[in-house]
């Protein structure tokens, strides 16, 4: 027993034109591929470590970068501790904010001679960066 209904429906699926599908979806292909943008972050790459109770710092900081090499920058620039020490020298006089943003595989001896020397010229605000978990 056939039903005329489900005979219309039958004939139909055989007339599907699926070329404007095709059509729409390789015209939405193009278009996320010509107004997408790939941002790369400029700067030393640094792998922060975590930490649950960070903080966010509001004001404008001087940032040192450690990667995990223990190279030290300032800028993108490499920088030695001779001129780290001079930075320091000319910071003491005001109240400026220095961020180390330090790799968590650099090593610690070395965070803790920047944070000793900057503490030596003057410079008592001192911060060390950290992802929030």
């Amino acid at each position: 027993m056939r039903f005329k209904g489900r005979m219309k429906l039958e004939h139909g699926l055989h007339q599907i034109d699926i070329v404007p599908l095709i059509n729409t979806i390789f015209l939405l292909l193009v278009f996320f591929m010509l107004t997408s943008n790939f941002v790369l972050q400029p700067g030393i790459r640094v792998d922060l470590p975590k930490a649950v109770t960070s903080e966010v710092v509001k004001y404008e900081n001087i940032e040192i970068v450690l990667d995990k090499e223990n190279k030290i920058y300032l800028n993108d620039k490499l920088i030695t501790i001779a001129d780290l020490k001079l930075l320091f020298h000319q910071l003491s006089g005001r109240s400026q904010t220095v961020l180390v943003k330090a790799d968590k595989r650099a090593s610690l001896g070395v965070i803790v001679e920047i944070w000793d020397l900057a503490r030596s010229q003057g410079v008592s605000r001192i911060n060390l960066a950290t992802n929030q978990e």
